[in-house]
């Protein structure tokens, strides 16, 4: 196979069919030895968890078909922690979106000044940034994505649609088992069609998860996801 993209947590291949091949690695986010999606740069790395993360993927893509949403997801080998999917185009060098249902993290390092730590954020709110290490992660606006030529303005609202529309059903499937969502971060891209569709993964690596007032460490919360 001919490898495409080395990326933090997984690597990309390109498949004879046409589709392409993830597979995932069991590096995570964060800084200082401590998981945080939010974070811009691998800051551990935790035995297991690629595996692991792709069984929550398939549990949430699944999910994400029978509600008729269409996304990138063909069919994934959990014992090599690989998934197959459709071929599709990133957003400019790589867009990451952010969906909070509560203000914590980076929010608050940015806003913190306007609004308290564990604030609930009525209906969600969406946040767009470019994958630029050097940079931090710079947010972007709508407008911005427009005159850069990233997405155009309707690329973006269908994005952020789904956006809210995927984020509830992760939210909804994680308060059947007692959990609260804070936060959680996807990919984007469009197909040959030129429709957005969700790309990459839904994995405990990218999710903000509280139980009980504790936050949630990414190997439990699968494990809690797939109970």
């Amino acid at each position: 196979m001919e490898k495409l993209y080395t990326g933090k947590t997984k690597d990309v291949y390109q498949l004879e069919n046409g589709n392409v091949l993830l597979k995932f690695k069991d590096d995570c986010t964060g800084k200082d030895g401590k998981f945080d999606p939010g974070e811009n740069s691998v800051g551990l790395t935790i035995e297991g968890i690629g595996r692991e993360n792709l069984k929550t993927s398939v549990h949430y893509f699944e999910l994400l078909k029978a509600a008729g949403v269409k996304t990138h997801y063909v069919s994934a080998d959990v014992e090599n922690a690989t998934m197959e999917v459709l071929p599709a185009t990133v957003f400019g060098h790589g867009l990451e979106v952010i969906c909070r249902l509560v203000a914590t993290g980076s929010f608050i390092r940015r806003y913190g000044e306007y609004m308290e730590d564990g604030t609930r954020i009525e209906g969600g709110y969406v946040e767009t940034t470019f994958k630029d290490d050097a940079k931090g992660d710079p947010l972007v606006t709508k407008d911005a994505l427009a005159v850069l030529g990233v997405m155009t303005p309707e690329m973006y609202d269908s994005m952020k649609e789904q956006t809210l529309a995927i984020t509830k059903v992760v939210a909804d499937d994680l308060a059947k088992k007692g959990m609260d969502l804070y936060d959680i971060k996807f990919e984007f891209g469009y197909d040959k069609n030129g429709e957005v569709i969700l790309i990459d993964e839904i994995a405990s690596g990218n999710m903000r998860v509280y139980k009980d007032g504790k936050i949630v460490d990414p190997m439990d919360l699968t494990k809690m996801i797939l109970a």
